[in-house]
Formats: C-alpha cells, sequence, structure tokens
C-alpha cells in the first residue's frame, strides 16, 4: 500500500513508519520539514513539504495525526487558536486537496483523543457515550472528528482513533514522568483518583494497523487497554517499576494556579473501554498496566 501520514514525525508516528516499512508498505509523509523525515522515520520513508508533490500518484491510505503536543503549555487564546490551526485547520487543507483529486484513497485514519468525553467521572465511557462535558479539549477533539468526518461524502471510509495516555520510553507521557520518579520525587496528582485510560505502543500501532486492514471498520474507536487506571494507582505502579517510593504528591491547587485551564487535562480522567475493538476481535497484548511497565521499561 501507498500511506500518506501527517505527524509521521511524532512518537506514534514514527512508530507507525518503522512497522509499515517492515510490512512492506510504501510510506509518504507531509511534514513543514520534509528533509527530516528520513532521518526520524527512516531512509525508507519519503517526506514531502505540499501535497501537490504526490500529484496523482495512486494512494491507498490516509493516516492524520498532526497536531501540535496540548499539554506542552498552558492554553493561552493564542496557544488555544495554534491547537486549533494544528488539527482542525491542517484536516480541512488535506480534505481539499483530497476532493480535487481524481484518484482517492480507500481509508482515512485520523486522530482524536478520549478528551472527546471531557472529564467523564466514574462514568464507563464506551464509543456510543455522548459527551459528557464540553470543556476545551472536548470542543478540541469534537471539531477535528467533525471535520475529519466529512470525507466520507467523498467516498473514503473514516476511522476515527480516541487515543489514551499512550506509554512509551521513547516520548510522550512516560518519558516525562521517569526522571522525576527515578529521584523519587513521583507522587500522585490531586487526590489521585481520576481515571487514566493507558494504552501500550505497541497496542497502538496494532490497532491501527487492525483498523487499516478491516473493510467494513468505521466511525471512533477508543484507543485504550481495556483495563484503565487511577492516577494513584499508576503512581504506585511506576514507582514499583523502578523500586522508587512516590511520596511527593502534587495538589490540586498548585496545579491550577501552575497550569490554569490546562491542569483539568491533569486533574479530570476518562474511564473509557475499547469496546469497538474488543468486538471487532482485536487482541491486546497488554492488558495490566504492571506487565506493560515492565516490558516498556527492561531496556532503559
Amino acid at each position: 500500500m501507498h500511506i500518506l501520514l501527517t505527524g509521521g514525525t511524532g512518537l506514534i508516528g514514527r512508530a507507525l513508519c518503522a512497522h509499515w516499512v517492515e510490512q512492506g508498505h510504501r510510506l509518504t509523509v507531509w511534514s513543514r520539514e520534509p528533509g527530516k523525515v528520513a532521518g526520524l522515520c527512516g531512509p525508507a520513508v519519503r517526506g514531502i513539504g505540499r501535497l501537490e508533490e504526490l500529484a496523482e500518484e495512486p494512494l491507498d491510505a490516509v493516516v492524520n495525526l498532526a497536531g501540535a503536543p496540548i499539554a506542552d503549555r498552558p492554553w493561552s487564546s493564542r496557544r488555544k487558536a495554534q491547537l486549533w490551526a494544528s488539527r482542525i485547520g491542517l484536516t480541512e487543507q488535506l480534505l481539499t486537496w483530497l476532493q480535487g483529486r481524481a484518484q482517492r484513497p480507500a481509508v482515512l485514519l485520523s486522530g482524536s483523543a478520549v478528551g472527546w468525553y471531557g472529564n467523564g467521572g466514574e462514568r464507563e465511557l464506551h464509543e456510543e457515550t455522548p459527551q459528557v462535558t464540553d470543556d476545551f479539549a472536548a470542543q478540541l477533539c469534537g471539531a477535528w472528528e467533525e471535520t475529519a468526518q466529512r470525507a466520507e461524502e467523498l467516498g473514503i471510509r473514516v476511522v476515527l482513533i480516541r487515543t489514551g495516555l499512550v506509554l512509551s520510553p521513547d516520548g510522550g507521557m512516560l518519558k516525562r514522568l521517569l526522571l522525576p520518579f527515578r529521584l523519587g520525587l513521583g507522587g500522585r496528582l490531586g487526590d489521585g483518583r481520576q481515571w487514566m485510560p493507558w494504552i501500550h505502543i505497541a497496542d497502538q500501532i496494532g490497532l491501527m494497523d487492525f483498523l487499516l486492514q478491516q473493510g467494513d471498520a468505521r466511525g471512533p474507536y477508543n484507543a485504550c487497554a481495556p483495563l484503565p487506571v487511577r492516577n494513584a494507582e499508576f503512581t504506585r505502579a511506576l514507582g514499583q517499576a523502578l523500586s522508587r517510593p512516590t511520596i511527593f504528591p502534587a495538589p490540586a491547587f498548585v496545579l491550577r494556579a501552575a497550569l490554569g485551564e490546562m491542569s483539568e487535562l491533569l486533574l479530570g480522567g476518562q474511564r473509557t473501554v475499547p469496546k469497538r475493538l474488543l468486538e471487532a476481535g482485536f487482541s491486546f497484548r497488554f492488558t495490566h498496566l504492571d506487565v506493560a511497565l515492565a516490558d516498556l521499561l527492561c531496556h532503559q
């Protein structure tokens, strides 16, 4: 297959490229810095700076993962605009380009997040559950999904990947936590009762490949392990995996003062379950957090 990726140089994108190149697929990454694509994604992956460079080359699938990191800095008005443009604006560009093509891909896998549901509290959330709250993250994910869904009007099958917290030693949340936890400075966030829908990077790549191949898969899928944990449980498990104490909690009022509105990403949560993936027959390699952490940290 010839697969076009946006966001291909990110954590998930790099792992997807490695997996699909190994399977013999042809990968093209649309990037603001195409010259860096081969170095980040592998020499077999082509980088382009403009979609027009593909001209009318046959294209089998598009994977749309581009988006500025949502938790890198507080949500000022300017930052919110950047987050919106990097997701909704870029997806609109992609759709305009696809509309003008004579040959179109069969499928669009488009990124989203469990933040689509908002802060779910204790409620179990599956793909048929409506949005619980209407905070900024929920609005952002909602608009991103609605924009991507318009590709259905072009005859393209659309799969929406509502990703949880991807665990990988190569980036994302786990990499940021490793240093403070190794120094014995780890601790729960707020009261630690908020749910954390996690997923091992290997399962994230596996389920995206699975959904790419399933011709009847469309609509939203929760990309998270079947057994979510609370923040306090995650904190204990990571401390035990690193043989370090976890006695330095971050009080909620401190997080709210430091991060403002963005603090709700850390203090709220989603008790999401991958109902549709399980019904479709996807088999997770890592369902228990302690086993996943042991695997991820064994080479650290």
